[in-house]
């Protein structure tokens, strides 16, 4: 069986990762891999993170299954951050979780839920709308489920802003058998975020089409607040009928291996999502049956205590701010380095990605001549910018303009 098979094109960020750990250049600089780093370059655990930790450590008696569901604990402070707490839908009984193994795992859970509703509808098609660009694993993963995937434009690569009368002309389109995809805050990979607005127009549409919005955050409290992050989440659940929701704790709890996330569904009512959770629940049985709890319990531990989440609102606004304080300080350092083209696009944009609109020959320039890695579509990690590379970031930069 195994020699029948045909060997798989390697992940260009995991390639990408190996050539920059073999490069021996002095000044070499990451901006490939999506995780947070520090001035010094390192992804720390936060404190609060390690006082959960150790207060687990001495309160946990037993390692057996909490079952397939996850810590209902941590589902529902989870669900509150997401939706607020006086959400309508949480309210009125609407919203039911589950953890998963991270954000990629929600994802994975939500689409094999999406193939098994699919089943339902008049068109028995299961199709996801994304938007173009997206998160380069969105596409596999919803076609490994099954799933067909569509685009909708999003980004114009020659204004640097967003396509948003092109979106909604493409959602206008959408019918009430599909799903759209949606990202809640801090684009992967545009850095382009809807406004709250826009939001509101996106939901009019939704409401107008039918179709069922799955929402993927995995940046809360990366862009502009916790709060202001949720903003789309928020008025969509408290808008439509039905609704999927996906997030993460591995960026703004620092908690990547640990593998914790959520896969939240919208019913019309409460039988309605009873019945949904069913199928969610045996697709969960499918797939990896039980989910992890430790870094569940930490994210517990954490919002469950007011003097431990204001400790994390303190360290994410730290990470949120050396972000932003970096995406000003690499446009201002172009300016210096005496570069014409206008860059101010990068400093307008949230998250922790942006695409630094060069083509593919000057971005192999920039590894080749100078040690500075990125993907071919110019997308970098702003975390990867720090005071002590910067100069040589952006002197490198105009080299090859």
């Amino acid at each position: 069986m195994f020699d029948t098979l045909t060997a798989m094109p390697a992940d260009p960020i995991l390639g990408l990762m190996t050539k920059y750990k073999q490069d021996t250049h002095v000044n070499k600089i990451d901006l490939g891999v999506g995780v947070y780093k520090d001035e010094v370059g390192h992804t720390p655990i936060l404190n609060c993170v390690k006082k959960a930790e150790q207060h687990r450590i001495d309160t946990e008696e037993t390692k057996v299954y909490i079952g397939p569901t996850g810590s209902a604990q941590f589902n529902n402070l989870l669900g509150e951050l997401a939706f607020g707490k006086e959400n309508p839908a949480l309210l009125a009984d609407r919203i039911r979780t589950v953890s998963t193994p991270g954000g990629t795992g929600a994802l994975r859970v939500a689409a094999d839920f999406i193939v098994r509703a699919s089943q339902s509808t008049a068109s028995k098609k299961a199709v996801i709308w994304v938007s173009d660009p997206t998160w380069a694993n969105h596409t596999g993963l919803f076609e490994a489920a099954g799933v067909e995937v569509k685009t909708y434009p999003y980004y114009d690569y020659d204004t640097k802003s967003l396509k948003f009368d092109e979106m909604k002309a493409a959602l206008s389109q959408v019918g009430p058998d599909d799903v759209v995809l949606l990202h809640a805050c801090c684009h992967n990979p545009s850095g382009m975020d809807l406004s709250e607005a826009q939001w509101d127009q996106i939901i009019e549409i939704t409401q107008q089409q039918g179709f069922t919005p799955l929402i993927d955050m995995a940046y809360q409290g990366f862009g502009v607040g916790v709060d202001e992050d949720a903003y789309g989440v928020r008025k969509m659940a408290a808008s439509v009928d039905n609704m999927i929701l996906c997030s993460s704790c591995s960026k703004n709890f620092g908690l990547y291996r640990e593998r914790i996330g959520a896969c939240s569904i919208l019913g019309r009512d409460t039988a309605s999502v009873n019945v949904a959770f069913s199928v969610l629940l045996y697709v969960v049985r499918c797939i990896y049956s039980m989910p992890p709890a430790h870094g569940a319990a930490l994210v517990e531990t954490i919002l469950g205590s007011d003097e431990l989440k204001q400790e994390w609102l303190d360290e994410l606004k730290i990470m949120r701010d050396r972000i932003n304080g970096n995406r000003n300080m690499l446009v201002n350092k172009l300016i210096e380095k005496g570069v014409k083209r206008d860059f101010s696009f990068i400093a307008q944009q949230k998250g922790m990605f942006s695409f630094l609109g060069i083509n593919p020959q000057q971005v192999e320039r920039l590894q080749q001549e100078h040690s500075i890695y990125m993907v071919d579509s110019s997308r970098i990690s702003i975390a990867g910018i720090g005071l002590g590379n910067v100069d040589y970031l952006a002197e490198s930069i105009a080299k090859i303009l």
